[in-house]
């Protein structure tokens, strides 16, 4: 077990002191990991006692959400000395996490030019990529020379990876091109601007979605894309690391809602929003329905076991490979559903041509099935198989593995896809649905091959 630094020391007043020093000598990722794991009053106590840096350092590592969460144990004046320490994005993606009175509050409270950066980004639809951008670049006219290009860098306040790529514009800030700081550096220092930019087409829209620029950012390998307005007006830019925190994002909820792009990622946000947040007896009522279905399922699971109780008398060993064959599938199943939640979340899975996608999880599904079930059968052959005069059992238990594995992974990708062609909320049905299905078949067909192949009756 993992044992927390700063848990024990915060329980008493006398400890303050020691968990003080202990949290000022942690490295950052340690100090996150630490506050992640003590309820979040001790994680208040933990954060006040921070040196100005580290603190700061540390809320910027943390989620947008556990920022909120820490923010609501803490005054006002502590939340500004943070909140101005963020770029516009960030306190944008906190202040989505806050409720709106907080969000008001704490806006009137900025100094003005932090307001105003925030309110700009505010003003773009979610998920967008004006939503997203930083502000914080360094764009140059087009007839200046590479001599005053790089004074210009030297006398920029922004910091390095700020600096990692320059935008050129004209004198109406039409976005014209870019450079990198390393051309800069080798080309003559009375060169036009104009003469070494590239990537003229590289801009995406301030109101594309978010997801566009990691394709842009994949494409043209290069730390930051420029933001443009309507007309091609330079904007903003996104980063590497945006991007990268757009991913994770993306991943999480994927992981949430199980699935969602375009408008499908709207309803899923709404549907994960009212679970998360929105009254109790919502999301009592809506998991219950599911997992209701799953009880009658398993009453129904055992009412094959019960049919099928001579058989397990017979044979007693039979019962030892019930886990595996349910077990197995199961897994399988959620592999399934998570690839498909990907697949939808990165647009990489058409679901108006859903039909290529499902055959290639069918044929991964029999690969897997063809391989573990040729492993499973040959165990229980060797283990329970010969020593019990019963051969049979490899072979049914075999059959039993590649079936089940081959309908859990078609399973595991067709029902939430039927489940959003319907628009229910598949997030909490998609793994109760499967777990059932697949429970009752796989069962049903294990203690059927056993009994055809060591000739029982049932």
């Amino acid at each position: 077990m993992v044992i927390n630094p700063l848990d024990d020391l915060l329980t008493y007043p006398q400890g303050l002191g020691a968990a003080k020093r202990t949290a000022n000598q942690l490295t950052i990722p340690e100090l996150v990991r630490a506050l992640r794991q003590i309820d979040p009053h001790k994680r208040v106590l933990a954060f006040r006692l921070l040196e100005k840096d580290k603190a700061i350092a540390v809320f910027e590592a943390l989620t947008p959400d556990e920022q909120a969460t820490l923010i609501e144990g803490m005054t006002d004046p502590e939340i500004l000395h943070f909140l101005e320490a963020l770029e516009a994005d960030q306190r944008v993606r906190l202040f989505e996490e806050l409720p709106a009175k907080v969000t008001k509050r704490l806006l009137s409270q900025l100094s003005s030019e932090s307001r105003d950066a925030v309110n700009l980004l505010l003003g773009y639809p979610e998920g967008t990529i004006g939503r997203r951008m930083n502000l914080r670049y360094l764009a140059l006219r087009q007839d200046l020379t590479v001599e005053q290009a790089i004074a210009a860098i030297r006398e920029s306040s922004l910091d390095i990876n700020d600096l990692s790529i320059i935008f050129v514009i004209d004198e109406q800030r039409f976005y014209r091109g870019f450079v990198q700081p390393i051309q800069l550096m080798k080309a003559n220092p009375h060169q036009p601007l104009q003469d070494l930019v590239q990537g003229q087409e590289l801009a995406i829209a301030v109101t594309a979605p978010e997801l566009a620029a990691a394709k842009l950012l994949k494409e043209y390998d290069v730390p930051a894309i420029p933001v443009v307005d309507q007309e091609g007006r330079l904007v903003g830019d996104i980063t590497f690391d945006d991007v990268i925190d757009l991913i994770e994002e993306e991943a999480t909820s994927t992981i949430l809602a199980q699935a969602g792009v375009g408008n499908l990622l709207n309803r899923d946000q709404a549907w994960s929003e009212r679970l998360v947040r929105g009254p109790i007896r919502y999301a009592v009522q809506l998991r219950i329905i599911c997992l209701i279905i799953t009880l009658i399922g398993g009453m129904i699971v055992g009412g094959v076991i019960q049919y099928f109780e001579e058989v397990l008398e017979a044979v007693v060993a039979v019962a030892i490979f019930i886990p595996v064959v349910m077990d197995m599938g199961g897994n399988v199943g959620t592999q399934s559903t998570t690839v498909f939640a990907r697949g939808l979340a990165w647009q990489h899975i058409d679901i108006r041509r859903y039909g290529g996608y499902l055959f290639r999880e069918f044929r991964i599904g029999a690969i897997m099935g063809l391989i573990l079930g040729t492993a499973g059968g040959l165990i229980a052959f060797l283990w329970q198989g010969l020593p019990n005069g019963i051969p049979q059992l490899g072979l049914a238990v075999g059959l039993s593995l590649f079936v089940v594995i081959t309908f859990a992974a078609i399973l595991g990708a067709l029902l939430p896809w039927v489940l959003l062609k319907l628009g229910f909320d598949h997030g909490p049905a998609a793994d109760p649905f499967i777990t059932t299905i697949k429970d009752f078949t796989g069962l049903l067909l294990y203690f059927y091959l056993v009994s055809v192949f060591l000739g029982l009756s049932f």
